[in-house]
């Protein structure tokens, strides 16, 4: 399985699965050219896509040449690790069913919320990490994986357990994503 992760951040999570399944994650794309995840990729020789919607004359077209990138390596997966940008139909169309995300907190709490680490901490509920399947909505498809973080009362220190917990639930879920690719192939082989 050919992996694309999509970044916009420090790149935390792309570099547990980089490390994780380095046969697997084929680039990096960021939407924000000094986003330390591809710092982080450059020191792991993963491949790095970087460029802005701004410049492009419309999300259609942005999509498109992102889209590009994703023919050209053949991914069959694309994973949002801080993806801060909303996945639009010229993607969602191509790959429907192949794109995931892990959202800070138990969905459907906190939805479509940037502050969503903060948000469930203040309000005490929600207080996790789910992954899901990405669909048209915000942060509202299929689940596949929820974990709870237990509640602490200074966020820095929830927010570095929360951090741990992802670092585990996200590559098994694309341990078991893979699995299932690699047992899909082998059934339509035969």
């Amino acid at each position: 399985m050919k992996i694309a992760v999509f970044a916009s951040g420090n790149g935390s999570n792309f570099q547990v699965l980089a490390e994780q399944f380095p046969n697997n994650v084929k680039f990096v794309f960021s939407d924000k050219p000094n986003a330390f995840v591809l710092k982080r990729a450059e020191a792991l020789h993963i491949p790095r896509i970087s460029f802005g919607l701004k410049e492009f004359p419309n999300k259609a077209a942005y999509e498109e040449e992102i889209a590009q990138n994703l023919e050209t390596q053949q991914i069959d997966l694309i994973v949002l690790a801080g993806y801060m940008k909303i996945i639009g139909p010229t993607i969602l169309n191509k790959y429907c069913g192949k794109i995931i995300n892990i959202h800070p907190s138990l969905l459907p709490e906190f939805a479509g919320s940037p502050h969503a680490i903060e948000d469930s901490w203040q309000e005490r509920t929600g207080l996790g990490v789910t992954v899901h399947y990405v669909d048209t909505g915000v942060d509202t498809g299929e689940i596949i994986a929820q974990r709870p973080v237990p509640y602490h009362d200074n966020l820095e220190k929830y927010e570095e357990k929360l951090h741990q917990i992802e670092h585990e639930l996200y590559p098994e879920v694309v341990q078991k994503l893979i699995a299932e690719f690699e047992e899909s192939g082998k059934q339509s082989a035969n």
